[in-house]
């Protein structure tokens, strides 16, 4: 494909840029990743029981997503991709991050997973006329250049019938409290930078914004941390800081 013909992208340079610096630390559970390896049973359990409800699966299966092919967009170095590959998915882990992919690669080779991992962008996979039974869209919305058009192509990528789950940050003052004072300049959980609370977006504009794309918005769930047990939870009642969606491709 040439230049000229090349699908626009919503990738933001600077935000890869902050992702790349951090690339060798994904699988230190005590390194600038410890978040998402505190959030990830959390996430997973969500994501797991969305899939397994959306196409009839039984979880007590040794592989219940056998058969499902299934994208992670901002796959970083694999701790999304990993447990839908041991659950029996196809996996395609896909990230703007050059140097998240070799990191990913490696691990999963040690797991003795089977991961297509692409340093590419979704618009570029769409354009190819890549379909997925699912897409894994989690916490990359609140760092791509331009929202709604990010999630028409991730829409593009999703077969009739398809589901989309996609998390992110809720924009108000207790989240800028939590994940940018809280997580990133008192607990120093992520680096300073990581997130701008002017790019974060609310519940409602996110189902605004997942209609628009051509998706009907099925559930929508928070992510809470317990201070006193020091752990993550689901709470459909606290949307307030983290959050996640789950949206559904109209069937044909």
């Amino acid at each position: 494909m040439s230049a000229s013909t090349a699908p626009q992208s919503s990738v933001n340079d600077g935000e890869i840029a902050k992702f790349q610096a951090m690339a060798d630390e994904w699988w230190d559970e005590g390194g600038k990743f410890k978040p998402l390896h505190m959030l990830n049973p959390t996430r997973l359990d969500y994501i797991t029981r969305q899939i397994a409800a959306e196409f009839g699966r039984d979880l007590s299966e040794e592989q219940p997503f056998a058969g499902l092919r299934i994208l992670d967009i901002g796959c970083g170095g694999g701790l999304l991709a990993e447990p839908m590959a041991r659950l029996g998915a196809t996996v395609v882990g896909a990230d703007a991050a050059e140097r998240n992919i070799p990191v990913a690669r490696v691990h999963a080779e040690q797991s003795g997973l089977q991961i297509d991992y692409r340093h590419t962008t979704a618009e570029a996979m769409a354009a190819e006329g890549e379909q997925f039974d699912v897409v894994l869209n989690m916490e990359v919305v609140e760092h791509v250049e331009d929202p709604a058009s990010f999630l028409r192509t991730c829409q593009e990528l999703l077969k009739p019938g398809g589901l989309m789950v996609c998390s992110t940050l809720n924009r108000n003052p207790k989240s800028f409290l939590f994940a940018i004072l809280g997580a990133e300049q008192i607990m120093r959980w992520l680096p300073k930078g990581t997130h701008e609370h002017s790019k974060f977006i609310t519940p409602d504009e996110l189902f605004s914004l997942l209609r628009g794309a051509g998706l009907e918005p099925v559930d929508r769930t928070g992510f809470k941390f317990n201070f006193a047990r020091w752990d993550w939870s689901l709470d459909p009642r606290d949307l307030s800081v983290n959050y996640v969606t789950s949206s559904v491709k109209p069937s044909a």
